[in-house]
């Protein structure tokens, strides 16, 4: 007997939110001998929900909401012995794990294209104690990110973000990283630092083109110690996809690391747009972590 749980944010989605649940719920009944559905009321309630299911051994989770919504899903399946098959049904701004699986954005494409055979291994990234599926951002691009008001977001979708950061990348205030990435020392002057484990990042979706949901690696991308000028000279790059270090930027591959600022300073991170714990930090890889339903 085939059981599934349905998480639903029922802040997200809009005006077509009871639409959207009640197409994925007919769809999950079509291949699943039971599916219960639980809305979250807090944070933290998605990642409650999933850890319960795969304690009772559920065959599968799937989550209807925004990024937040979906890390919080993953994150209670992801520190578990036995973890369910995860989906996901896109309600967010950005949506970028839906987009690094090929995933339709729009929700009732996505509820309509789902096939509970195709499945694909995904890699999860560790930062202290919590997981993460995309991004860790430190520095500038927390601070953008946090700048960015409720209502911005809704008018501007991802490029509220955009705007945000190209303001913060302006004023070119720059940190002094300590990096110990593999067992290599690399000491870091930057204005900002990205580690991804996807190709899309911010909703960019050639921001990593070497990036794949299941290489076992993190990437990581910073910004070199340059003038406000050669910063703004970086962002062609950044748009045109980053594969190797240029003058501008940096970037290389890892599995683990451990990131600090010099003379033991404290600076917030963000985790797949959420706030996160401030440094140091450690950082890991967990291949294959999870089997997702993906696109095609």
């Amino acid at each position: 007997m085939k059981k599934a749980l349905l998480v639903v944010n029922p802040s997200a989605g809009g005006e077509k939110a009871q639409e959207f649940q009640k197409a994925a719920v007919e769809k999950l009944e079509s291949y699943f001998d039971e599916v219960e559905v639980k809305e979250t009321k807090k944070g933290g309630d998605a990642r409650d929900f999933a850890r319960a299911a795969a304690l009772d051994k559920l065959d599968s989770v799937f989550v209807m909401g925004g990024d937040g919504t979906v890390n919080e899903g993953i994150s209670g399946l992801a520190e578990q012995d036995y973890r369910p098959k995860f989906g996901f049904f896109p309600l967010g701004t950005v949506n970028d794990l839906a987009r690094a699986l090929n995933m339709p954005i729009n929700p009732k494409e996505a509820i309509e294209a789902l096939d509970f055979e195709q499945t694909k291994s995904l890699d999860i990234g560790k930062i202290n104690d919590r997981y993460f599926m995309n991004v860790v951002a430190v520095g500038s691009i927390p601070e953008a990110v946090r700048d960015v008001s409720v209502e911005e977001k809704t008018k501007f979708g991802k490029m509220a973000y955009l705007i945000s950061g190209l303001k913060k990348i302006a004023q070119n205030e720059t940190y002094n990283f300590e990096l110990d990435v593999d067992g290599d020392y690399i000491s870091v002057e930057s204005t900002t630092l990205l580690i991804g484990l996807t190709n899309s990042i911010g909703g960019h979706e050639n921001f990593l083109p070497d990036a794949k949901v299941d290489d076992g690696l993190l990437h990581l991308v910073y910004l070199k110690d340059t003038n406000m000028l050669e910063s703004f000279q970086a962002i062609p790059n950044l748009a045109q996809g980053v594969t190797e270090s240029n003058q501008n930027l940096g970037y290389r591959t890892f599995n683990k690391a451990h990131i600090a600022l010099k003379n033991s300073q404290s600076l917030g991170t963000n985790v797949d747009g959420d706030e996160g714990d401030e440094l140091p930090i450690d950082i890991t890889i967990l291949p294959s972590h999870l089997t997702v339903y993906s696109g095609k």
